[in-house]
């Protein structure tokens, strides 16, 4: 990771997350601002491999600034990291486009491990988060008829079983590595798949691919 944008308007936790992010990425360079509007301008100026966002800030909510990566740079991966850990905030951010969501509470260790899964092809995901998510997209299948979607419904391009099986649990918030291991496929193999996977549906985040299982019924089988 070369470069990383960092928007967190408080100093002391800006200065903390930078030396976190050089932890995780020694050899990136670090852009910092506190302000939505600061960050949209570098956006527009520069390429990044990596944000670092919060939500709350001065002049408005972070997850703008996620929506704008997500729109002019498609391959950066936006990571939230916040305090907020409730519905309001955790699926708008995913929805615009967050590849991550990491709570600031958690121990450096725990962080620092969560954002090497980056360079893995891996979301950050605090514990909580992924059960937050996983439980969401659960109750929303259960709470749908079992009626067959229609042809409106579908993707243009139908998955094969595997390809579903993959899904799935990737949706259900499984590692590549798990994936491998229920399926009885290395690592790189699950990460093919699911390359494949999210091109052949148009998504570029674990949340998308949720919706998409969701969808396609797969929390029924």
């Amino acid at each position: 990771m070369k470069q990383i944008l960092l928007l967190e308007d408080l100093p002391e936790i800006r200065t903390w997350l930078k030396a976190l992010a050089l932890q995780v990425f020694p050899q990136a360079r670090i852009s910092e601002c506190a302000r939505v509007s600061d960050a949209l301008s570098m956006i527009s100026a520069m390429r990044f491999d990596v944000a670092l966002i919060d939500l709350g800030l001065p002049d408005g909510s972070g997850v703008d600034v996620v929506a704008a990566l997500r729109e002019t740079q498609p391959e950066a991966q936006s990571v939230v990291v916040t305090i907020h850990d409730d519905d309001d905030h955790l699926f708008p951010a995913l929805q615009a486009g967050a590849f991550g969501y990491l709570l600031k509470e958690q121990a450096r260790e725990q962080l620092a491990e969560q954002l090497q899964r980056i360079a893995q092809g891996e979301p950050p995901l605090s514990p909580s988060i992924a059960r937050r998510v996983i439980q969401y997209f659960t109750s929303q299948a259960a709470r749908q008829q079992p009626a067959a979607p229609s042809p409106h419904d579908l993707p243009a391009v139908q998955l094969t079983e595997r390809e579903n099986e993959v899904l799935l649990r990737v949706a259900k918030g499984f590692t590549l590595p798990e994936i491998g291991q229920q399926l009885n496929l290395s690592r790189h193999t699950i990460a093919d798949y699911v390359k494949q996977i999210y091109r052949k549906l148009n998504v570029s985040s674990r949340a998308e691919a949720a919706l998409e299982a969701q969808r396609l019924g797969l929390f029924r089988r």
